[in-house]
């Protein structure tokens, strides 16, 4: 690893550092081999089947830290950093960051994993949830609309950067699949009200208005994405997304 990198930020279980002109993200040993190319590999399938701006992956490699990624630089702020910065301006930068979701929702990579896959593992490897929660979860998801829609899985403002030109660069595309896109909006919602309820609530009704879909269809995805959430195991956000699951009204 290049011996002028800073650290730029922590997370669990990864660091993020940066160069003159690289960022590279380091995983610690919670993350398998696989887990990692997983990763690179859904950035190289959004950057070679899209024209969306995504910062070029340069390599993947392993270091004493751990696995790690290495990627083009984007010099900007965060939509998440605007927002904060100039909170008079919060519905123009949403606005933004809705017509950037929908650009996502228009395109195609076939050979990215199944949204539904995904979602369904991760609800089978809830032990938090009994049997019969399960179940209904899995009920609930294999009735949904199958769609082939890409679907970022992690779309919030801290992975949207807006370079010095205005261009908006997507990052962090580890969640990534192709499925329906109102289960992409639910998780987006379900990310908001996490942190703000004022900024989730602006959010689901410009993506309603903006794509034409009934909020009460984007509730059904509720539920789901809430159990998928859980799967990461933080601690702060347990009771929350508990309470989205028992409130589900299951047929």
């Amino acid at each position: 690893m290049e011996d002028n990198k800073k650290v730029i930020f922590t997370r669990p279980h990864k660091t993020v550092y940066a160069t003159e002109d690289k960022i590279i993200k380091v995983f610690d040993n919670r993350y398998t081999k696989a887990d990692v190319l997983n990763e690179a590999r859904n950035e190289a399938l959004v950057e070679e089947n899209t024209d969306l701006n995504i910062p070029a992956l340069v390599s993947v490699s392993g270091t004493e830290e751990g696995w790690s990624l290495t990627r083009d630089k984007v010099e900007g702020k965060t939509l998440a950093e605007l927002m904060a910065e100039e909170p008079e301006k919060l519905e123009t930068y949403m606005e933004m960051f809705v017509d950037l979701q929908l650009t996502v929702h228009k395109q195609k990579v076939p050979t990215i994993k199944r949204l539904r896959h995904k979602l369904m593992d991760q609800i089978n490897s809830l032990k938090d949830l009994d049997a019969t929660a399960r179940y209904e979860l899995a009920t609930r998801l294999e009735s949904m609309p199958k769609h082939t829609k890409l679907c970022h899985g992690d779309f919030n403002p801290t992975n949207v950067i807006v370079d010095k030109y205005g261009k908006l660069w997507i990052i962090d595309w580890a969640h990534a699949a192709q499925g329906n896109a109102s289960a992409d909006a639910a998780m987006t919602y379900l990310l908001f009200c996490l942190e703000d309820q004022k900024k989730a609530d602006l959010y689901i009704k410009l993506f309603c208005e903006k794509s034409d879909t009934a909020r009460q269809y984007v509730n059904r995805w509720l539920p789901i994405v809430a159990a998928a959430q859980l799967t990461k195991k933080k601690e702060k956000e347990k009771d929350f997304l508990m309470r989205w699951i028992d409130v589900a009204e299951y047929q």
